[in-house]
């Protein structure tokens, strides 16, 4: 079989070099950033689609709006990177980012109310998500293309950094669109859509030559159905059920995680034996390729939930306490989360330098070992923190993931043969994405969990000494946890939400209504359920930074080497 060889692009295109830089960094930083603006928008979202997104029928739709686009990219990057090695990894990026602007517009222009405007939201943020899985799966492709070794950890810093940034800077963004009118948060993209479109088109070029072959149809099926049912079983089983907290005992997630299981090794069976595979697992014959895509879902999945944890301690916490009105804490949460952003705004492009120069075990290693640090300094940080140590702690966790991530997606990309980088790319991207997925479910469910065992008792406890009746005290503290979690992510006083729910807040006194309704007592109620949760969610994050930092002593030493211009076929 006739493989194609990449022509490796020449170190003097600075030029296009440059190009091909900036296109996919904004590019990257766009689909990044519409993965988190969504989290801190959602409150006016809801109330402009005259949703209630705390009503116990409604909770699925508030948790497709945060998943579905996480969940969208996991599913689909990889067979959108094969694709890009099969048809052309420009033409496939090119058509990513029209999608990604198309669906943009779309979202932008929600003409119903209710749970139809809910549908039409999620609808296309999954489209939108497609858009974006184009882009990221070929972005790294292209760069590792354009730029040669000595210089590929630089560009793919800057990348990663971009995606990074996305992430954070989206919550602030959120916050500050949101606050002018909800459909903003959509319009964002749309201008840098239009011309990123026209610029990708006008400007960048295949610098790899496709190698054409037959879509591995059997393969994309199992995989989408396989690891689709995992993440949809996981979005499920975070929904009360029957009187519990979640719903790991649902029949329906236990089939689909069932179905998921049985889909994967389906999946596996059949890329072992096809001829030209989607994911083709003999890249994981290649050492460093095996141990950085191991890494990477070992802090993946220790960072993918820590934004919402982050967010929730933030505004049902920390900020009510400290005199701001639970309106103003998404925007308020954002800015306060910006040294994590600086962090690793500082960190990524450094390391993506330094890895070109010294290799890639040395950085990514020390990367994963200041990350992993500072989760345990988070354990040790009492619930009513002093801003300057959170900011400090979460500004470490911002570097830790600067310096690991460049080196170790230079190190990936470095490892495999020029004609499968498109494959490699979106391989590595789905071991981020499904880490961030799964990670949000881990997070979700050992908070739920540990919020479970002493909440409702505290809650119900906390209530009747304020005069509210035992039975209406016994319903509120029945209600699932993860309604107060919600309620907390979306700035709403969630007291004074189940209360008005059954009816008890007019026949209070005027001082109890003030103290039930005020900035302190439910942050004071949950702040010690809270905070064992936060242990064990930091703790399992340490560990898994741990995982990651042994994957990176594993990697070769060497520095990288100039590659031959052409890959020949075996």
């Amino acid at each position: 079989m006739a493989v194609a060889t990449a022509v490796e692009p020449a170190a003097a295109d600075k030029r296009y070099q440059r190009v091909a830089l900036t296109n996919t960094t904004t590019a990257m930083f766009m689909s990044a950033l519409d993965g988190s603006i969504v989290l801190i928008a959602l409150p006016p979202i809801f109330r402009g689609i005259h949703l209630d997104p705390l009503a116990p029928g409604n909770i699925a739709y508030l948790l497709w709006m945060i998943m579905g686009y996480r969940l969208v990219q996991a599913v689909f990057v990889v067979t959108l990177g094969r694709l890009g090695d099969m048809f052309g990894r420009v033409r496939t990026y090119n058509a990513g980012f029209m999608v990604f602007t198309i669906a943009s517009v779309l979202l932008s222009f929600d003409p119903f109310v209710g749970t139809h405007g809910a549908m039409w939201l999620i609808g296309w943020r999954l489209l939108q998500a497609i858009g974006g899985s184009m882009l990221t799966a070929n972005s790294a492709a292209i760069l590792t293309d354009a730029f040669p070794p000595d210089r590929r950890g630089f560009a793919l810093g800057i990348n990663q950094m971009a995606a990074l940034a996305g992430m954070f800077i989206g919550l602030v963004a959120g916050g500050l669109l949101s606050a002018w009118d909800w459909r903003a948060v959509f319009w964002v993209n749309v201008p840098v859509g239009i011309f990123g479109t026209y610029w990708a088109y006008r400007r960048l070029r295949e610098t790899s030559r496709a190698t054409g072959g037959r879509i591995d149809w059997w393969g994309n099926v199992t995989f989408a159905v396989g690891l689709g049912s995992v993440l949809i079983g996981v979005t499920q089983g975070l929904q009360p059920y029957q009187g519990h907290a979640m719903g790991w005992t649902n029949p329906t997630v236990i089939t689909l995680l069932g179905v998921g299981l049985a889909g994967l090794i389906a999946f596996y069976l059949i890329e072992s034996r096809i001829a030209e595979p989607m994911f083709d697992l003999s890249l994981f014959k290649i050492h460093d390729f095996t141990v950085g895509n191991s890494a990477s879902l070992a802090i993946s999945v220790a960072r993918g939930g820590l934004q919402f944890v982050l967010v929730i301690w933030l505004q049902g916490i920390w900020l009510p306490l400290h005199g701001y009105d639970y309106s103003d804490t998404p925007l308020w949460a954002g800015i306060f989360l910006l040294p994590m952003t600086v962090g690793f705004l500082i960190s990524g492009p450094v390391s993506g330098y330094l890895s070109d120069r010294f290799g890639s075990r040395g950085l990514s290693t020390a990367g994963a070992a200041v990350f992993g640090s500072s989760f345990i300094g988070l354990i040790l940080l009492p619930v009513q923190f002093p801003y300057w140590a959170f900011a400090s702690l979460i500004a470490i966790n911002g570097i830790g993931s600067g310096m690991f991530g460049a080196p170790n997606t230079s190190s990936i990309m470095s490892s495999v043969p020029a004609s499968k980088r498109g494959a490699a790319s979106g391989m590595r991207a789905t071991f981020q994405n499904s880490g961030t997925a799964v990670s949000i479910g881990v997070f979700f469910s050992l908070m739920i969990a540990g919020l479970a065992a002493k909440l409702p008792h505290t809650l119900t406890t906390g209530l009747q000494q304020q005069g509210v009746s035992a039975h209406a005290a016994a319903q509120i503290g029945q209600l699932p946890p993860v309604s107060s979690l919600f309620a907390a992510m979306l700035g709403v006083n969630p007291v004074q939400h189940l209360l008005s729910g059954v009816g008890a807040l007019n026949s209070l006194t005027p001082s109890a209504q003030a103290t039930l309704t005020g900035r302190e007592f439910f942050p004071n109620l949950l702040s010690g359920p809270f905070h064992q949760g936060l242990i064990i969610v930091f703790s399992v994050a340490t560990g898994l930074a741990a995982l990651a930092m042994i994957a990176c002593l594993r990697r070769g030493k060497g520095r990288p080497v100039r590659e031959e211009i052409a890959d020949s076929a075996g």
